[in-house]
């Protein structure tokens, strides 16, 4: 268990970590930048991180993870009106934008393998707790009927392949619109749920 001091030092770190890799890429990120960037020296490093690079990788792709989250917050845990949820498409958008073309979370784990099991635990972590948020959402607009004749599970699910399929054409293109369109059109098909049931 890490002190409160020791806990903040390991931050200063991934944070330092993060900072190199958004600037420089990954490769060139060396242990010797990240220490002079958070003041550390290198067997604090080594303390907190003593299977080296990789497992610094790993914390720094976590603490990406959680930001993609952050990101969405307040609007993503109260997805109980179409104006929440109008104001949790914008705050996507908005990061996504701001992300463009590079994607450090993606090159991340790309570097530490997608394959290996601590990278694939990380991107299954987040797009469960992403898929739930949006269920929950769907559940609470549903139970309130102003969605009809939804399963939360399959509308969470598809919405997040609609998010995903929209941020790959963006760091393709450098273009939003695919990702506007599908967030758009998604959420137009949940609120015409409840005037397709009526009529």
């Amino acid at each position: 268990m890490l002190t409160k001091k020791g806990a903040a030092t390991r931050q200063r770190i991934i944070d330092a970590a993060g900072a190199e890799i958004r600037e420089h890429g990954v490769a060139a990120a060396t242990l010797d930048d990240i220490c002079r960037r958070s003041g550390t020296g290198k067997s604090q490093l080594f303390h907190y991180f003593p299977e080296g690079k990789e497992q610094l990788l790993l914390a720094v792709a976590q603490w990406e993870a959680d930001r993609v989250l952050d990101d969405q917050q307040p609007f993503l845990g109260q997805l109980t009106s179409w104006e929440a949820w109008d104001q949790w498409r914008d705050a996507v958008i908005d990061r996504y934008r701001r992300q463009g073309v590079h994607c450090p979370l993606g090159v991340l784990i790309t570097e530490i393998g997608r394959h290996t099991p601590a990278a694939q635990a990380v991107t299954r972590q987040l797009l469960e707790q992403w898929q739930r948020q949006l269920e929950t959402g769907i559940a609470r607009m549903r139970a309130d009927g102003r969605i009809r004749d939804v399963d939360p599970v399959r509308a969470a699910s598809a919405l997040l392949a609609a998010i995903q399929g929209g941020v790959t054409i963006l760091m393709s293109t450098g273009s939003s619109a695919h990702l506007e369109a599908a967030l758009d059109l998604y959420l137009d098909y949940l609120r015409d749920t409840q005037l397709r049931t009526a009529g």
